[in-house]
């Protein structure tokens, strides 16, 4: 039913449009209702299996599903981003003892809307949407795929459906209205008028379809590379569009990005220089210099395969960083794999000034040295701490809980779970108690 709620008053502080919310509910271990805030720079932290993919996970499906060359119906289940067979591989089972019969997924996007879909499995069915509510400023549109003639006569009568019928008919008789989906849209849609459909939520498809995500599993190092296009959005994972995206920059003269990127990569000690060389129509070769210091000239400069396996790693993550648009979503899963510690330390000054730039990175880390990398550069003041906002995510029980924090201008949050850097001082502790013990027996055996 379509209400009007409260409307709240504008920020004058222009921000860029972004995702600004995900909220997840009957999702793996994520049971009941858990939000995480997007900022800037948000950090999903946690031990393994503790449900940092399983908040994102479901944006990631709402993207492949819209993504794809067909209607894959109300979720594609099996694309690039995630790969499922089944509705009850992700249904979740914690703390009910059962599978539940749907989940749902809440997207928030600035100051447009928040659009909330709730999809249903039945037994011998695919997964289908069971309802959508789009939230604005003033009003409240819930869209059911079940709604009656009664009720949708009553969401017309409330005057939002009356006017927009009248301007498309001019005072005409309304047609018949039903509810129709759109892949996990639920629309109006008029009968006898083709190409009129209406749905407040599909003002958020943008934001969803313009996701870039950046997977933990990033490929491995290759002489040549398919040539992709590039646009606003990209489809699928992005690794696979890392090296056009440069040969685009070269094609451009983009200067900004291509040092941008150079200097990231030299900052964590991969790196000074990458070319994108085309080959043909269809293939693109990556260069990379030997040395992060060394010299720049072409001689220097050898395929990406024959240099450490860190930098095809990391390449995706710069590339994206610096592709983004401001308020674009960039998604990275683990950006310190294949990291040294230095060059971990490091990746944090790569994704704040992603973040200084308006990028919204999610970042999702097993790195201690990143988290505190953050705090320092906040305790600094080269990071604003209202760009941040740290997520801290516990299994207990079967059921996923998300702790938040907010950063000081010290760069301090509060407590932090236990189980996250006092494991370095742990086993740091553990081994200076070997060390001793066994000190001990020697000095007792020579005693003796």
């Amino acid at each position: 039913m379509a209400k009007a709620i409260n409307s709240k008053k504008k920020d004058s502080t222009a921000k860029p449009d972004g995702i600004t919310r995900i909220s997840v509910s009957g999702f793996k271990s994520i049971a009941e209702e858990q939000s995480i805030e997007v900022r800037p720079l948000t950090i999903l932290a946690g031990a393994n299996s503790s449900g940092k993919s399983s908040i994102m996970q479901p944006l990631l499906l709402l993207k492949q599903t819209l993504e794809a060359s067909y209607d894959p119906g109300a979720l594609r289940l099996d694309g690039p981003n995630v790969r499922f067979t089944s509705a009850d591989q992700f249904l979740s089972h914690a703390g009910r003892g059962k599978n539940t019969d749907g989940f749902s997924v809440s997207v928030e996007a600035s100051d447009r809307g928040n659009l909330t879909t709730y999809f249903r499995k039945q037994s011998g069915k695919p997964i289908e949407v069971q309802r959508s509510t789009f939230i604005t400023n003033n009003r409240k549109d819930d869209l059911r795929a079940d709604m009656t003639p009664e009720e949708i006569k009553s969401e017309i009568d409330s005057g939002f459906l009356f006017l927009v019928t009248q301007s498309y008919f001019f005072g005409s008789d309304v047609p018949e209205i039903t509810v129709t989906r759109d892949r996990f849209f639920l629309q109006w849609s008029f009968s006898g008028f083709q190409d009129i459909d209406f749905t407040l939520g599909q003002i958020m498809e943008p934001y969803i379809r313009e996701v870039i995500h950046v997977p933990g599993l990033r490929g491995n190092p290759e002489r040549t590379y398919n040539v992709a296009a590039v646009g606003a959005s990209f489809p699928g994972t992005f690794e696979n569009y890392a090296a056009s995206v440069i040969a685009k920059w070269q094609a451009e003269n983009d200067s900004d990005n291509l040092e941008g990127a150079s200097q990231d990569l030299n900052e964590l000690c991969l790196t000074s220089k990458v070319l994108a060389i085309p080959l043909n129509d269809t293939q693109v070769e990556l260069q990379v210099s030997r040395l992060p210091q060394g010299a720049k000239g072409k001689g220097d400069m050898v395929s990406i395969a024959d240099v450490g396996f860190g930098v095809s790693q990391t390449l995706p993550v710069v590339v994206a960083l610096r592709e983004a648009k401001p308020g674009q979503l960039v998604y990275v899963e683990q950006p310190e794999i294949h990291l040294h510690p230095r060059a971990q330390t490091a990746m944090a000054k790569v994704l704040a000034d992603a973040a200084a730039r308006g990028v919204h990175v999610v970042a999702e880390t097993h790195s201690a040295l990143l988290i505190l990398s953050v705090q320092t550069l906040v305790a600094e003041g080269k990071l604003a701490p209202e760009l941040v906002k740290l997520h801290w995510f516990e299994r207990r029980d079967g059921v996923t809980k998300v702790r938040s924090a907010d950063l000081d201008e010290a760069g301090s949050f509060g407590d932090w779970p236990e189980d996250f850097a006092d494991v370095e001082l742990e086993a740091q502790s553990r081994y200076l108690d070997a060390v001793e013990a066994r000190s001990s027996r020697g000095k007792k055996r020579r005693a003796g």
